[in-house]
């Protein structure tokens, strides 16, 4: 087995044995929070130390999700990206208004949007599988508009684009887009 899978696992362990709130421990999404604070810690992705987040949140976030001493978690090669806010706002929007922890993912979702991989490597989840049940449970509404199974980053970025009026598909469809193999084939 991959030394980095068997590391990973080890730390999703760990964090997930962690005494937490009990809304925490409720939450089905924690797991996928303990797998973008591993992905930091192993340097994946391209979260800041703070997954994204503002100091105060991320230490609410850390003390109710994963109580104890925090994983060695360094900035990653995150970039500005203009349209952060827009895309922020896009997010929270579609949330599920179950709980705090949406709030929090719509920060490390935006922020992530600036990688240059597929949004589940720059948010240095373990697998597309992960960033499908945080979008599907965190912004179900939005999940559900992503009918043909598009690339989450490609998928928000086309939403945020068409709400804004932004057209940079030459083709009237998805089906006759020559891109359209490389927005729909499965990830590596």
């Amino acid at each position: 087995m991959n030394p980095s899978h068997d590391c990973r696992r080890l730390l999703m362990t760990e964090l997930l044995n962690r005494p937490a709130a009990a809304h925490a421990v409720a939450d089905p999404l924690r797991p996928v929070l303990a797998s973008l604070a591993v992905g930091r810690s192993l340097q994946q992705g391209v979260l800041s130390a703070t997954l994204g987040l503002s100091a105060p949140a991320f230490q609410t976030l850390w003390h109710d999700y994963f109580s104890g001493e925090h994983l060695n978690l360094q900035n990653g090669p995150g970039e500005d990206i203009a349209e952060l806010e827009d895309l922020l706002n896009l997010l929270l929007e579609y949330r599920a208004g179950e709980r705090e922890s949406e709030v929090w993912l719509a920060h490390i979702v935006a922020y992530s949007c600036c990688g240059r991989n597929h949004l589940w490597q720059d948010l240095g989840l373990d697998n597309r599988n992960e960033l499908t049940l945080l979008m599907n449970t965190a912004f179900p509404a939005l999940a559900t508009l992503n009918v043909g199974d598009m690339k989450w980053k490609k998928f928000i970025y086309r939403h945020y684009c068409a709400r804004e009026g932004i057209y940079v598909c030459p083709a009237p469809s998805c089906g006759e887009c020559a891109d359209h193999a490389q927005c729909f084939s499965p990830e590596v």
